[in-house]
């Protein structure tokens, strides 16, 4: 005998298409695709200032709130660090020790959200225990919030 039952309309369930990630993180993955497409054509002698070059112009091109964080927060990382090499990481700046990114500035309008964020990676030498932070919100850059950071990013490369 046939099944000759139907749902009634409306009850059935209705599967959402989901691939994981959003319009905003396809983008920042399609930016890191362009570059190491664009380090792989540099010159050795020119690479690391065209790196720099990639960073202020990203920075430029922010809204202005996150514009004013990364410019100084450049200068801060570039004067704690200065072997550190300022570098684009899927599309945000970006600063690396021997090739590999240990600090990154992530804009708040970028993911649309209420804070900029400073982030290290497992490179950083920021270990404190067994629990230890490694990314910080930003919401303005004052005397103590940059004397933090210069810690941070002094500790991190040690």
């Amino acid at each position: 005998m046939k099944n000759t039952r139907t749902p009634a309309a409306g009850t059935t369930a209705k599967t959402a298409a989901f691939d994981g990630f959003t319009d905003d993180e396809r983008a920042a993955m399609r930016d890191h695709a362009k570059e190491l497409k664009a380090a792989a054509r540099r010159s050795p002698r020119t690479a690391k200032a065209d790196a720099e070059q990639d960073v202020l112009a990203k920075i430029a091109e922010m809204t202005d709130a996150d514009r004013i964080l990364a410019e100084r927060l450049h200068v801060i990382i570039r004067a704690a660090a200065p072997d550190l090499a300022p570098k684009l990481w899927y599309g945000m700046p970006a600063y690396a020790k021997d090739g590999k990114v240990l600090c990154f500035f992530q804009c708040a309008q970028k993911f649309k959200s209420r804070y900029a964020t400073l982030g290290f990676s497992d490179v950083a030498r920021l270990d404190d225990g067994a629990l230890w932070p490694t990314v910080f919100a930003l919401t303005e850059l004052t005397p103590a919030v940059e004397a933090r950071i210069t810690a941070l990013v002094t500790t991190a490369v040690a």
